[in-house]
């Protein structure tokens, strides 16, 4: 059983998750898969009711969708294990490069100890199954870093990079 939490509560999940054969409900909000978007993307941006979302694997690309964002209403991004951070890139992707101002939320294998820096990637939404996790979110507990060495995305988290000091890149 999976908890999802959006800026910081815990909240019960509006979308339907669809992939493979399984027919696009309408008048819901969707999330699909990669596949799914690419096999009907016309049918997809073009539904009269509900929200499209993106669900992205760790191999899939955002390129795919980059074209699309505007239409695309939440990403969710795949964390195969704790130790995957292609995510972390994705999302600060999102934000930076795309300007995405609507949700990323992260799934697969969330652990309380990247929250901290998937907020500071981007993600505003977690749907976790791992009840350590679970227990310390709801108990409104973070893993307590206080000193970051890279940059966070515009409006994360208050403190920034190396506790105000400018980041510099050491030039090879």
């Amino acid at each position: 059983m999976s908890t999802l939490f959006v800026n910081g509560a815990v909240t019960e999940d509006q979308w339907v998750s669809v992939d493979g054969e399984q027919p696009v409900p309408e008048g819901e909000d969707v999330i699909v898969s990669l596949a799914v978007f690419e096999e009907q993307p016309h049918a997809l941006l073009t539904r009269n009711a509900g929200r499209l979302g993106a669900y992205l694997e760790a191999d899939d690309q955002i390129d795919a969708i980059a074209d699309h964002l505007e239409l695309i209403s939440l990403v969710a991004l795949d964390f195969p294990s704790f130790a995957d951070g292609r995510a972390f890139s994705k999302a600060r992707l999102l934000r930076d490069r795309y300007g995405f101002a609507d949700q990323i939320r992260a799934t697969g294998d969330v652990r309380i100890d990247q929250i901290s820096h998937m907020r500071r990637s981007g993600f505003d939404a977690f749907l976790v199954s791992h009840q350590p996790t679970i227990d310390s979110l709801t108990e409104i507990k973070d893993s307590g870093l206080d000193l970051f060495y890279q940059p966070a995305i515009e409006g994360a988290e208050a403190r920034p990079a190396l506790a105000g000091k400018s980041w510099a890149r050491r030039a090879l």
